[in-house]
């Protein structure tokens, strides 16, 4: 069998303050023609530098390589020249990314942004690549954007925003394709979709895939061959078969064998914390030179929720169902219709004054801690910013302390970590320091959005339980939103379902998973269990 990439003996490091520090150690293996290799590991196991060697992307000089080469062609990419490699990146071995919306140009058309690639290295006119290009996005299954070649990367949705990274990636018909965590983002319809568009992909253009992804339930759909990486090492590697029946390393096992956490049944106070009323958010469409409003897509469109004290309610949603919209709005971070009672209070007739005391009761933990911590903030400051803005009567001392109980809390020895920075942590003791930034506040509604997705399945169970234990003993009400249904099933009491802005199903998280109504929560679930 003809391999495309060959890696062999690759080591990668990094060297800040004069200081050298490997990551990733003398891995080797191979990508064959027209097949699907995956990398698999916890966030900070070297997935992704080791791609980015393929495609030196990495931060040269301060990057280095102690040893190994990548042979392609004949040739090892370590030791060819800046030119060379431009001509062969987009060409012969292209990559998505995880998040289409960070990767595409916000101020470009996707027109212009699929034509730029095809003009680059096919040398060909601009009225010849927009042809090209309807044709790409026909085949990537967007025959609607076909016609619509001037529309931006914020006018579609997850699902279409990968479709157009993904024909972008394929524009020169190139020997590799290297994804990396292209699915993470979706939900599980649309994950699905984009798995089975690969596979038709590849074999159409008979391309070869590096597919990196820290769930194994994803790659069972789409590898031939799968390398477990931990700590920078390939603890094993193997076709998807042996991985999947005879796995030998205690990781992988591990992996293979990590359940969804069962959900304990507790007490649900009778007394509401958050109520909403007929909320909606509706944006308007403007035409014409004087941009008259013609009409409005209604993101959140006549939506009524209770939350009640020690109550998890999961929220569940494909992409551009409006999950975002209902929680910016629920900060009040976006104007909105309708009514939120929060501890009896009416948000929508708050000043920015009031808002500020209801917020320390109020905090949300995002997606991507990496995001939303400060990279110039040592976790000290980051955890004790908020005590600084809501607590100024309490002492520097005090402070201190509630910094000490709460990263002990969250798993995080405060000698240890207190003057580091985000960029030295693992994505799950990230999210730790984002929960502990959150709970200092002592808040009484935690809004979770997408907390876990990020997180390969043992990090991401580590965390459940985490919230959970917090959950009973503070009594804390949490909004858990999520396109992964198996994590919304082991948090969730109440379960609402959202489609284009308005809700399909709701119920017990036990009636909704046991018995649903709706065809589209009976989709999701069948494409999980």
């Amino acid at each position: 069998m003809t391999n495309i990439i060959s890696v062999k003996n690759l080591s990668i490091g990094f060297q800040t303050n004069n200081k050298k520090n490997n990551v990733v150690h003398s891995i080797s293996f191979d990508i064959p023609k027209g097949k699907t290799v995956a990398l698999v590991g916890e966030s900070g196991s070297g997935k992704t530098v080791t791609a980015l060697s393929i495609l030196k992307l990495l931060p040269y000089p301060s990057a280095f390589h102690e040893s190994g080469e990548i042979t392609y062609q004949n040739k090892n990419l370590l030791q060819i020249s800046n030119k060379e490699m431009q001509n062969i990146r987009g060409n012969n071995i292209s990559t998505i990314f995880q998040e289409p919306m960070s990767s595409l140009n916000p101020l470009h058309t996707i027109e212009k942004q699929i034509n730029e690639i095809l003009m680059i290295h096919s040398k060909i006119s601009y009225a010849e690549a927009s042809t090209k290009t309807k044709e790409l996005l026909k085949s990537v299954g967007l025959e609607n954007l076909s016609n619509r070649l001037k529309s931006y990367s914020h006018e579609l949705s997850g699902g279409q925003r990968q479709r157009v990274m993904i024909a972008m990636s394929i524009a020169n018909n190139p020997d590799l394709l290297i994804a990396d965590e292209p699915t993470t983002a979706l939900d599980v319809t649309i994950q699905l979709q984009i798995l089975k568009l690969l596979k038709k992909l590849q074999k159409n253009l008979e391309m070869a895939i590096l597919f990196i992804s820290h769930d194994l339930a994803v790659v069972k759909n789409i590898a031939d061959y799968i390398c477990i990486m931990k700590d920078g090492i390939i603890v094993e590697q193997n076709t998807k078969s042996n991985i999947f029946n005879n796995p030998q390393h205690v990781y992988t096992k591990e992996l293979i064998g990590n359940k969804n956490i069962d959900k304990e049944k507790k007490i649900i106070s009778k007394k509401t914390i958050l109520k909403i009323q007929d909320m909606k958010v509706w944006y308007p469409i403007k035409k014409g030179i004087f941009k008259r409003t013609i009409d409005y897509v209604k993101a959140v469109n006549s939506i009524n929720i209770d939350l009640f004290y020690n109550q998890t309610l999961g929220i569940v949603g494909e992409s551009g169902s409006g999950k975002t919209s209902l929680i910016l709005a629920l900060l009040k971070l976006i104007s909105f219709k309708g009514k939120i009672l929060f501890n009896n209070l009416d948000i929508s007739k708050l000043k920015s004054k009031d808002l500020i005391k209801i917020r320390k009761d109020m905090q949300i933990i995002f997606q991507d801690p990496f995001s939303s911590l400060s990279p110039r903030m040592t976790v000290e400051e980051i955890v004790r910013e908020g005590l600084d803005i809501h607590m100024k009567e309490v002492t520097i001392n005090e402070k201190q302390q509630m910094i000490i109980d709460i990263l002990n809390e969250v798993g995080l020895n405060y000698i240890d970590v207190r003057n580091r920075f985000p960029h030295e942590f693992s994505g799950g003791q990230r999210q730790r320091i984002a929960i502990a930034r959150a709970l200092i506040l002592k808040p009484k509604l935690l809004i979770l959005d997408e907390p876990t997705s990020a997180l390969d399945v043992s990090i991401q169970n580590q965390i459940i339980k985490l919230l959970v234990k917090l959950q009973k003993k503070y009594e804390l009400s949490y909004i858990f939103i999520s396109h992964d249904i198996k994590v919304i099933r082991s948090v969730s009491d109440y379960i609402i379902v959202l489609k284009k802005g308005e809700i399909v199903e709701q119920g017990s998280a036990e009636e909704v998973f046991s018995s649903p109504k709706s065809n589209y929560t009976k989709e999701l679930l069948t494409a999980v269990f």
